[in-house]
């Protein structure tokens, strides 16, 4: 503590009435920083992030290959191949050949394959070809489908697309 006043004293001697405000203003802000709850107030700014803007796929854009991110896609273009995402909006220029999976699927424009999603949404321009695997589902009057809908509790994992078969080799047994 001796050394730590010296590289302290020299300080207010070279601008007396200056560093007295600064030095009152920041013994409190050292013994909050001190303090759990200092620690913490530092913390919460840091905690709540922006969310990024969702990704924009242009309408000149034309992808052979599959697109997967945990955030928001908005397809514009053409893409041949799966589509992964949290939100994903098909544009009414848009086509896409393969499969989209997403919490959230609002489509607008041309897919042909299988659409898992929460939250499933044609609106009056969308044209799907294919089977719509739904937690919910909302269809616009205008929409053009042509495939089979089933709603799962869990349409996001792929596995419970295929459910097991009742085996009819033997009779069942019913107690009673």
């Amino acid at each position: 503590m001796f050394s730590k006043s010296k590289i302290n004293e020299p300080g207010p001697k070279q601008a007396d009435a200056t560093p007295a405000t600064p030095a009152s203003s920041a013994a409190p802000a050292a013994a909050s920083g001190s303090a759990s709850s200092g620690a913490s107030e530092y913390k919460k700014p840091a905690a709540p992030k922006a969310k990024p803007p969702a990704s924009l796929l242009s309408s000149d854009l034309h992808i052979t290959g599959n697109v997967k991110t945990t955030g928001d896609i908005q397809v514009e273009g053409t893409v041949e191949g799966d589509i992964r995402a949290h939100l994903l909006t098909i544009g009414e220029s848009a086509t896409i050949k393969g499969e989209i999976t997403a919490d959230d699927v609002v489509i607008n424009g041309r897919i042909v394959g299988r659409v898992r999603g929460l939250k499933v949404r044609l609106t009056s321009t969308a044209r799907v070809e294919g089977d719509i695997i739904h937690k919910t589902i909302a269809i616009e009057s205008g929409a053009h489908f042509e495939g089979s809908v089933q709603r799962q509790d869990d349409p996001l994992s792929p596995g419970k697309a295929a459910q097991k078969p009742i085996p009819t080799g033997a009779p069942a047994k019913i107690d009673g």
